[in-house]
This record gives C-alpha cells, sequence and structure tokens, in this order.
C-alpha cells in the first residue's frame, strides 16, 4: 500500500474494513481514546440501575460500594485482558475464537454473542425512547425509531465515529453526574450514609457479582475498539487504559445508583428516568439531564450494535470462506441488528422486556467459559503467537472444529448451572448460598484450568512465532 492510499484511508470517515486484518498502514488513534470510550460508555443510566440493585435486594451503602469495586477490578481485568489483544491481532474480538473452537466451532459461541447483544440493545433502547420521547415531545414509538435511525448511522459509520462519541459521551457525563451526585447528596452526609455497615456474605458477593458480570459481558467484543492501535502500543498500556476507563465509569455510575436507592427508595426503584431528570430544578437542566440520558445509552447501543455485527460478519465469512465483507453487506447487517433490537423494544417497552432481559442475564452464563478459554489460550498456551491467515481458512492449521476447546466449552456452561440465580433460570444450590449467583466465578476457574491441562495432552497447533497476511508485508 503506498503512502497516499494509507493517507486516503486515515482520513476517511466511513470505516473500510470489516473483520479482516488492519495493516499497520492504517493503524491510528491512541490510548486514551480507549480510556474515554469505555468511561463514557458506562456513564449511563443502566450501569445506575445495576449498582442501585445491590441496595434494593438487601446491601447497605457501605459494602455494596466495596461489593461493586471489587467487582469491577475482577470483573474489568478480564475484560481488559481481552482489550490488550487488539492491537497485536489487528482483530475484531470473536475472530479469535477460531483458534480455540476451529473455524466452524467459532460458531457457537457467536451466536449466542449476537443474541445478547441485540437483546442488551433492546432494553437500552427502552429507556433511551423514554429520554428521548420526553425530550421531542413524541410518543415512546417514535422515539424508539429516532433512536434506532441514529444508531444505525453512527453505527454504518463505524470506528472513528464511534471513539468520537466516546469522547463527547465522557465530558458531557461527567458533567451531567458532578451535578447529579451534588443534587442528591444535598442535606445528606457521607458519613452518615457510610455509617451503617452491616456486613453479610450474600449481599457482599451479590454486589460483586453484579458489577463483575457487568464487566465480562463486554469481553466478546473490547477487541473489536482497540484493533486499529499501532502495533507498538504495549499490551499492558492499552490493558490499564481500557481497565482504568470501564472501572472508573462503571463504578461512578453503580455508586450513584447505590446512594439513589438508598436515599429515595420507592421513588427511585422503577422510576429511574423520572427520578434522575427530577433533580433537575429547572426546565433547561432537566431538558439536559433527559439528553445526558438518551447519549449514554446511544453509546453503548452502538458499541453493542456494531460489535454484533462483527460478529454476524464472523460468521458469514468462516462458513463462506473469505476474509471480508463489502461495505453493502457490513451496512445490511448494521440494518438488521438495529432493527431487530428496535423490533424487541417496541414490543418489550411494558412487560416483556423484564421477561427477555433475565434471559440475557441467564445468557451470560455461556460468555465467561468462552472468556477463560480464549485468555488461557492467547496468554498461557499460545503466548500471542497466532497465524493470522489460518484463521479464515477453515481446512488449515486450526480447522474446522476443535473438540478439546468446544469440549471445555461444554462442561464449562454446565458446571455453572447449580450456580446460576436469575428470573429466567434458578440453580439448586443458589438457596445454600443466600440466593447469591457465583456462577461467573466457577464459569471461569474451572474452563481455565480444565483448557490449559487438556491442550497439554493434544498435538499443538502453535505456531514458533506469530504469523500475519503476508499481502500486507507484516509477516
Amino acid at each position: 500500500m503506498d503512502c497516499t492510499a494509507s493517507r486516503s484511508e486515515r482520513a476517511t470517515l466511513i470505516e473500510r474494513r470489516s473483520i479482516d486484518y488492519i495493516p499497520e498502514a492504517e493503524r491510528h488513534g491512541n490510548l486514551f481514546s480507549q480510556f474515554t470510550l469505555w468511561f463514557g460508555a458506562n456513564l449511563q443510566i443502566t450501569a445506575v440501575v445495576v449498582g442501585a440493585l445491590a441496595v434494593v435486594l438487601g446491601g447497605d451503602v457501605f459494602w455494596s460500594l466495596v461489593g461493586l469495586l471489587v467487582g469491577q477490578i475482577l470483573g474489568g481485568a478480564v475484560m481488559a485482558l481481552h482489550g490488550a489483544q487488539g492491537p497485536k491481532l489487528g482483530l475484531p474480538q470473536m475472530i479469535s475464537s477460531r483458534v480455540q473452537f476451529g473455524v466452524y466451532g467459532a460458531i457457537i459461541p457467536l451466536a449466542l454473542v449476537c443474541v445478547m447483544y441485540v437483546g442488551f440493545s433492546a432494553g437500552g433502547t427502552v429507556l433511551a425512547g423514554q429520554a428521548i420521547g420526553e425530550l421531542l415531545g413524541v410518543n415512546n414509538t417514535v422515539a424508539i425509531l429516532i433512536f434506532a435511525a441514529v444508531v444505525i448511522l453512527l453505527t454504518g459509520l463505524g470506528y472513528r465515529i464511534i471513539h468520537a462519541m466516546g469522547r463527547v459521551s465522557s465530558v458531557i457525563g461527567t458533567l451531567a453526574f458532578l451535578y447529579l451526585f451534588s443534587n442528591l447528596l444535598n442535606g445528606h452526609a457521607w458519613s452518615t450514609l457510610l455509617a451503617n455497615r452491616h456486613f453479610t456474605v450474600a449481599s457482599f458477593l451479590l454486589a460483586v457479582s453484579l458489577s463483575a458480570s457487568w464487566q465480562i459481558a463486554y469481553g466478546p467484543y473490547v477487541a473489536d475498539y482497540s484493533r486499529y492501535l499501532p502495533k507498538s502500543v504495549s499490551a499492558l498500556r492499552t490493558f490499564l487504559a481500557v481497565f482504568c476507563g470501564t472501572v472508573t465509569g462503571a463504578q461512578v455510575s453503580m455508586t450513584f445508583g447505590v446512594l439513589a436507592a438508598a436515599l429515595a427508595g420507592s421513588r427511585f426503584d422503577g422510576h429511574e428516568v423520572a427520578f434522575i431528570v427530577g433533580l433537575g430544578a429547572t426546565g433547561i437542566i432537566a431538558t439536559i439531564l433527559y439528553f445526558t440520558i438518551a447519549l449514554g445509552k446511544l453509546t453503548i447501543t452502538t458499541l453493542n450494535a456494531y460489535g454484533s455485527v462483527m460478529s454476524v460478519a464472523t460468521i458469514v465469512t468462516g462458513l463462506g470462506q473469505r476474509r471480508e465483507i463489502s461495505r453493502g453487506a457490513r451496512l445490511a447487517f448494521v440494518i438488521l441488528s438495529v432493527g431487530v433490537s428496535s423490533a424487541l423494544a417496541l414490543a418489550g417497552q411494558h412487560s416483556f422486556l423484564k421477561t427477555f432481559s433475565s434471559f440475557l442475564l441467564f445468557l451470560l452464563v455461556f460468555f465467561t467459559p468462552w472468556s477463560a478459554i480464549n485468555l488461557v489460550d492467547y496468554y498461557w498456551v499460545t503466548r500471542e503467537r497466532y497465524d493470522v491467515p489460518a484463521l479464515f481458512d477453515a481446512n488449515g492449521r486450526y480447522g474446522r472444529w476443535n473438540l478439546v476447546g468446544i469440549a471445555v466449552y461444554v462442561v464449562g456452561v454446565l458446571v455453572q448451572m447449580p450456580f446460576v440465580a436469575t428470573g429466567f433460570y434458578t440453580g439448586r444450590w443458589v438457596d445454600a448460598l443466600g440466593g447469591v449467583d457465583i456462577s461467573w466465578i466457577v464459569g471461569i476457574v474451572v474452563p481455565a484450568v480444565l483448557y490449559y491441562a487438556a491442550t497439554h495432552f493434544v498435538q499443538s497447533r502453535v505456531p514458533d512465532r506469530l504469523i500475519l497476511p503476508n499481502t500486507l508485508g507484516d509477516a
């Protein structure tokens, strides 16, 4: 690729690449944009609600905040380890699953990823619709359709615009939360709120599980947003940028949720949008807060849509033995993904959504084993030595199916079942644990150990070094 082409690629706003390898000449961006993307993506109302659950379900303020922070650190570390793969491999997150599962076998977690992120987008669209409806004075249906159109536009533009939106969300979200905290705590001292310290193992583990699961859910697409960074950017620095952004942003939002639930009780629970905007004393402040809520959901919903499109593209190219998809196909996948999530939002804006949300939380059971297998393979088995061209060849090094990876994955899912506690399904050992869901711990530890042990008894597929596409001059 000559210099003119390189400059042209750097200058374009619309992303040209899909799931194919990003050559060094097209790498751009910096670590600060990784921080702002994940910081801004977590300054949003759904994270506030998750934090509030720690108190609504029986915890006190002090130990809920500590438990949430512990969960952020544990889950954020898992999430950021995925993000650190981006600059090294130059690939979206889920395509690397072909190393552990095979080119066709990777479709198993990929299909579930698509379901989960479309579902999460549906939930966020409902909340965004409420905010936009109040902001523009339209009904929720029209508001949801407006929101969907904007998500399609931003997702279609791709990587650059998503990072730009993260920077905007960081600034606006920070100002909004400073205002909200000051109004919420007006007349209430921190010392009084933190004075009641009634520690119970069940409540503490609940808080840890809420935030850890929140962070782990980002795992299947975090490298999608770091893959354009230059290869010279170290894995440690990428890890720290992503980790600090996601942990800080989520903890700020969840802390507000804890305090709101503790101070407002029933005025907050179930009326989150109205309560937050109600903290604004004037009409213009209320308008700004509605805009902030909508912007926060727009950021994360665009991330979900983009990630699901990358997953769909990985499935399609795996079956069709192709390295990339056309811009037209990518746009079609964007419209399909956003269309499905918007349809679910329209159908579930009253009652269906709560049941569907429980189902989505249940789907997290299927991603902790994937995360464990992917991380153990990348950092401890292959030690970053991937054969990137072979990822696109079902007859190559990684084959169609990797039975070891698939078997460990299935075991990793099954061993979690007794520990799952969701509205959709509850395991038989949950009551003995005080109703706390610790399935994510089991889902990380068991498959990680099994996969590491199992790979020592099969023929190695690991190359001597990282192999990159020859046509790009990086091999």
